[in-house]
């Protein structure tokens, strides 16, 4: 399969994935995005919206820039196309982690030893993710958030902005960690938490 990539979101996220997408020398085929306003995202075009996907099912990989966790998972479990999993090259990433196809990790972050990262997450700038991390699929990691050792994360749970998670907590699915918020102890109920350290909104 080429390393042609058709990016899934027109938005700021898509940009970066594009930026990513030629750091590593593929090719941007362009955007399918579903504001029909658009003709371009930077220099690349707008082919057509979201649902014109098997138009070029066979034709490259695809890539979802899409920041909402429930979303980009409705579109990848409907979305029968080769994915494209882009890493920047200034990433560091561990032998011995593993990351599902899908996944953008992007510069400057550190995934260690042991870690397991999911099918389409994101792992933003400058995050760290520490040795025998795992991270369920459609996890989003914002930039700057320390996930200290053997973290477990549930699927489509989103960790703010600069947010610590200590060592040896679990996280369960549909959490929503805030900004700079510190995680100590286990979170077994979804919801959004917040605070130093985190309590759970009514």
């Amino acid at each position: 399969m080429s390393d042609e990539v058709i990016i899934v979101g027109a938005g700021g996220h898509g940009k970066v994935l594009a930026d990513i997408v030629l750091q590593c020398g593929g090719t941007v085929r362009g955007f399918l995005d579903d504001d029909v306003q658009k003709t371009h995202c930077m220099e690349f075009p707008i082919l057509g919206t979201i649902d014109r996907w098997p138009e070029y099912a066979g034709q490259a990989r695809f890539l979802l820039a899409i920041g909402s966790n429930a979303v980009r998972e409705t579109l990848a479990q409907a979305m029968q196309v080769a994915w494209y999993t882009a890493i920047h090259p200034s990433a560091s990433i561990a032998r011995q982690a593993s990351i599902g196809e899908g996944t953008v990790v992007m510069a400057g972050a550190v995934i260690n030893p042991c870690a397991q990262i999911g099918r389409h997450c994101i792992v933003n700038s400058a995050v760290v993710i520490e040795h025998d991390n795992n991270l369920e699929d459609y996890v989003h990691v914002s930039p700057h958030a320390t996930l200290c050792g053997t973290v477990a994360v549930g699927r489509r749970t989103h960790i703010g902005a600069g947010a610590t998670i200590k060592n040896n907590v679990s996280i369960c699915a549909d959490v929503t960690v805030g900004a700079g918020a510190l995680v100590l102890h286990d979170i077994e109920t979804p919801g959004t938490y917040v605070g130093v350290p985190v309590r759970r909104l009514p």
